[in-house]
């Protein structure tokens, strides 16, 4: 399928078949760099980065400039309508109304997502928050495709700030669809968040594995290795690796290390992000003296701080810069192809099955716990409902539609009330039976016992979670 008209919100926007095709693409391009001046005359180019930026600015803008097109661009919310209180939908309407695409980086969650509802034009998501950076991910894949010619089977171990750092969130994501065995190696406290590790084991069907800090093989790995993350080898297959087999694997090496900085900007101001920061692991020879990294790319999105030693820069298997480099032949491509002046042609290919989710949306009740998300940072614009996917019922787990922040609610109750009773009104715990009973249709949703009280309901027998007998499922058979 063509990308000509469509939006980069996620990497998952993304088919394994497509990516690869923006790479060959990509190729096309940068060994023609002078013969792409003439596919984007005439076309314009929104640039609004709200939040600091070098690499990925300057290389969409250099992508649109290679191609023949031209820019426009926002660097300061200040400087712009947002901070007299205008929406996101409302700006996004308008300059869509002005430029052919859009490239837009900001620092709450999910408001990518309602840029690209709004628009009307393609638009790129540059990194919002902590949640996801595709195009770079993108960069990053290409990087390894051009130095290991495939992804699936390699075994990518990623390093430093994996809660808050959206290049690896992406990442992850990208590297399960394409076959590639996951090493996380957090910094203490700055661990892959669950709502990730769900997604990566629920729907793309892999799997997780402590590994035995007892195990003299495994200790040759970093000291903060955490777990490893196994993709199917094969779609909607589990691979089934024993445990005693993690060190036969982590002896044959590691083929990329990616390395991340600590996100200071989306620390909290507590004591646990202090100690994150001071407990900073480094990257440097000395590391990379174990055998399992001797033919290992060392790999960063840049920009970097202390974790990674500038006596890295000349060892031969330090691609950072060369991964900056490629990003303006895949911006390029990408660009291209969702304007529709360059058409890609993915090959046929089986993909992982698009899990179908009920939706959750109402105008009360409960919102995301993310304080990042733009459906909290919004709150005062009517247009914007919280909107989540119901991913789980047994524990009842949402998730959020803007931010993909994933949460277990406290209470529920039905729009139907007890055949119309108004005094049956009645608010219960989220993991009684009730979660099974009320139909999507009916369910509400609340944060907390005030919040369902402050809608007239009252707490029922099974709003503190207490279990059903048979005679009282007997009785309210019927009840919704």
């Amino acid at each position: 399928m063509a990308l000509v008209n469509r939006s980069l919100v996620t990497i998952d926007d993304l088919s394994n078949g497509e990516m690869e095709a923006l790479f060959s693409l990509a190729d096309e391009m940068s060994d023609s760099m002078g013969k792409q001046l003439g596919l984007c005359r005439g076309k314009v180019m929104a640039s609004l980065f709200f939040e600091p930026s070098t690499r990925t600015r300057l290389s969409f803008e250099t992508a649109i400039h290679r191609l023949g097109g031209s820019v426009v661009t926002a660097v300061d919310v200040k400087a712009t309508s947002l901070a007299k209180g205008e929406s996101i939908a409302d700006m996004a309407r308008v300059i869509g109304s002005y430029a052919d695409i859009i490239v837009i980086r900001h620092p709450w969650e999910g408001a990518v997502k309602v840029v690209a509802d709004y628009a009307g034009v393609p638009v790129i998501n540059a990194g919002d928050g902590g949640h996801q950076h595709p195009t770079q991910t993108l960069l990053d894949l290409y990087t390894i495709k051009k130095a290991r010619q495939t992804i699936k089977g390699l075994k990518i171990a990623l390093w430093g700030d994996l809660k808050y750092g959206r290049t690896v969130h992406s990442l992850m994501f990208a590297l399960a669809k394409l076959g590639a065995d996951i090493l996380f190696c957090p910094s203490p406290g700055l661990e892959v968040p669950q709502h990730i590790i769900d997604k990566l084991v629920t729907e793309y069907g892999g799997e997780l594995e402590k590994y035995d800090a007892a195990n003299s093989a495994v200790k040759k790995m970093p000291s903060t290795l955490d777990a490893i993350y196994i993709t199917p080898g094969s779609p909607h297959q589990l691979a089934m690796m024993p445990n005693l087999s993690l060190q036969v694997e982590l002896e044959k090496g590691v083929d990329a290390l990616y390395v991340t900085r600590p996100q200071k900007e989306r620390f909290a101001a507590s004591k646990e992000g202090k100690e994150s920061e001071e407990r900073y692991p480094v990257v440097d020879k000395k590391l990379l003296k174990e055998k399992e990294f001797k033919k290992t790319l060392i790999m960063h999105p840049l920009p970097r701080v202390d974790e990674l030693a500038y006596e890295l820069d000349t060892d031969p298997r330090s691609m950072y810069f060369k991964q900056a480099a490629l990003g303006v032949p895949v911006r390029m491509a990408l660009i291209a192809s969702l304007l529709g002046v360059k058409e890609i042609s993915p090959a046929q290919e089986d993909s992982l099955p698009q899990t179908d989710y009920p939706v959750y949306q109402r105008e009360y009740g409960v919102r995301c716990p993310n304080p990042r998300c733009v459906s909290v940072q919004e709150t005062e614009i009517k247009y914007l409902k919280p909107e989540f996917k119901i991913v789980k019922s047994r524990p009842l787990t949402l998730r959020c539609a803007y931010c993909e922040h994933g949460f277990e609610p406290k209470y529920i109750a039905s729009t139907e009330w007890h055949e119309g009773i108004l005094a049956e009104k009645k608010y219960h715990s989220a993991d009684s039976h009730w979660t099974r009973k009320i139909k999507p249709e009916n369910l509400i949703i609340f944060d907390s016992e005030s919040d369902a009280g402050a809608h007239g309901f009252k707490p029922s027998h099974y709003a503190k979670g207490e279990h059903e007998t048979g005679d009282d499922r007997g009785k309210m058979s019927k009840e919704q």
